[in-house]
């Protein structure tokens, strides 16, 4: 007898429906045809143990199990519980009238329990686009797909359920997930917090531009200063997630498996902060079976990446084209993945290899040049996408007590973000007419020269600082962009001379003097 059975495979971010039919027929042994990966043509012994386990009878006949489309590969452990219901159904063990409406997907241990596994999102995305009436799952990922509205997920423990679900109709209870009050709970919830902070105030401003625009930033202090304690502390001032951005971001971190078990639907911008060993392939996403790598799972928050001229070269390069386009493509020989990558690149460095070049109170050691040489570790292009730069001066003894001494409360993250929220409300207005654009770091040149334009003024005194200073071309644009945050945050209309002068400050090592 043939039966079909329906499941789901990712790529990239997304699923496709996948058509599991199972023949059983005279003669000898199984046959898994359909490009199958080696954990799917290993099933076999984990299907006919759970069979065995739970007292059905395993078929002494020829087993042929197709998986459509052919053409493309099938990978992982997520087959086995399909793949068991199908060769139950084809023997008449259960009922195969209601196989049509559900995609099932399950890994199946030796005793029959279901595992859970990764990208359940995605799959249950496409089940309800496809017009299915529910989804039979894992138990442990029923919440995580139950986010999805118009569709029934059923999370089952072990295959007897499943069995006795499909032959009766009862015995798994659909998982419902309030979604708004999961997500409303969630979003103002921040285990660190500026209120936090002693001193720095020129630094939470910069960071506050830094999330009113989008903007990329760079923390060049000394050891001990404080820059990754604010940068940790920068998605408590982020705008909420929308709940489509919340949809996207816990997708990605669906397909890599990175939600535990309890978790539904994500609820705060994720910060990302991998170590200066990473490799090229594991910031990016690929490898032999391609998975989002660190700068997708910072989709929509924050990717910091601490002590920045110890990353490899490599590594640092291929930021490049993800910072401009957002997106990052994944290509072998025979398809193509795309990720997406549109997060805020925070990054911190010392400023000299002793770490304490123009420190107030401590002497550099360092040779002669060495400031130079170790900022050339950082190529010219990746500065050219950070769009602010601030020095982070340690803060002395006799401020950190007249801080903790003092009765005057300090502005807390809540504070900060209302002012934030505002000024990205500003630019949703501003862009919604241009697609893709949605915050001031976006802006295009065409753009740039239609909404970051100073007045007399303000040209006046960039012009000034650009001699003065020795600013290079390149941070003209920046410190437009940076000056119209400045303005959003101000409520003005205009670029006036004040937010050209406070940008201009952000240009640290643009300055012809610095490392000299």
């Amino acid at each position: 007898m043939l039966v079909k059975t329906f499941g789901s495979a990712v790529s990239g971010i997304d699923a496709y429906t996948v058509t599991i039919e199972v023949s059983v027929t005279v003669g000898i042994k199984i046959f898994i045809v359909g490009l199958p990966d080696k954990a799917v043509e290993e099933s076999q012994q984990r299907i006919e143990s759970a069979i065995r386990y739970n007292k059905w009878t395993w078929p002494g006949r020829k087993i042929v199990i197709n998986m459509a489309p052919a053409d493309i590969r099938k990978e992982g452990t997520a087959y086995d519980l399909p793949i068991a219901i199908g060769i139950l159904a084809s023997t008449e063990q259960i009922s195969a009238e209601r196989l049509h409406s559900y995609i099932i997907m399950g890994e199946l241990s030796l005793d029959g329990s279901i595992l859970p596994v990764k990208g359940i999102l995605p799959m249950a995305i496409k089940a309800k686009e496809e017009g299915f009436e529910g989804c039979i799952l894992p138990a442990q990922n029923a919440a995580e797909a139950a986010v999805v509205e118009g569709i029934k997920i059923y999370g089952a423990h072990n295959l007897n359920e499943v069995a006795q679900f499909l032959n009766t109709g009862e015995g798994i209870e659909p998982t419902v997930i309030d979604v708004d009050s999961a997500f409303n709970a969630g979003i103002s919830s921040f285990p660190f917090d500026f209120s936090e902070v002693k001193g720095q105030e020129n630094v939470k401003r910069a960071l506050e531009i830094a999330a009113a625009g989008g903007h990329n930033i760079l923390l060049i202090g000394a050891p001990g200063s404080g820059k990754s304690m604010m940068a940790k502390r920068l998605p408590s001032i982020l705008p909420p997630l929308t709940k489509a951005e919340a949809l996207e971001t816990t997708k990605i971190h669906s397909v890599a498996g990175k939600l535990k078990g309890s978790t539904s639907l994500l609820t705060q911008r994720p910060f990302r902060s991998p170590h200066h060993t990473i490799s090229d392939v594991a910031l990016v996403g690929g490898g032999s079976f391609p998975q989002p790598g660190e700068i997708s799972l910072a989709h929509n928050g924050v990717l910091f990446l601490d002590e920045l001229p110890e990353f490899k070269r490599t590594v640092l390069e291929v930021l490049r084209q993800p910072l401009e386009d957002r997106t990052i493509s994944i290509s072998r020989s025979k398809f193509a993945v795309e990720y997406p990558a549109s997060f805020m690149l925070v990054a911190s460095m010392n400023p000299c290899p002793c770490g304490y070049y123009n420190h107030p109170d401590r002497h550099c050691t360092c040779a002669p040049g060495a400031v130079q040489k170790y900022l050339g570790r950082i190529s010219g292009p990746l500065l050219d996408r950070i769009d602010l730069h601030i020095e982070v001066v340690p803060v002395p003894f006799n401020k950190l007590a007249e801080v903790q001494n003092s009765d005057t409360p300090i502005e807390s993250s809540a504070a900060i973000r209302e002012r934030v929220v505002k000024a990205r409300a500003i630019q949703s207005r501003r862009y919604a007419p241009y697609q893709g654009i949605h915050c001031n770091a976006q802006m295009t040149p065409a753009l740039l020269q239609k909404f970051a334009q100073p007045d007399d003024a303000g040209r006046e005194m960039l012009r000034k600082a650009m001699e003065k200073f020795g600013l290079s071309a390149r941070a003209y644009d920046r410190i437009l962009r940076v000056a119209r945050s400045i303005a959003d945050l101000d409520a003005s209309e205009y670029i006036q001379r004040q937010h050209i002068q406070e940008a201009i400050a952000y240009r640290t090592l643009d300055r012809s003097s610095w490392g000299n």
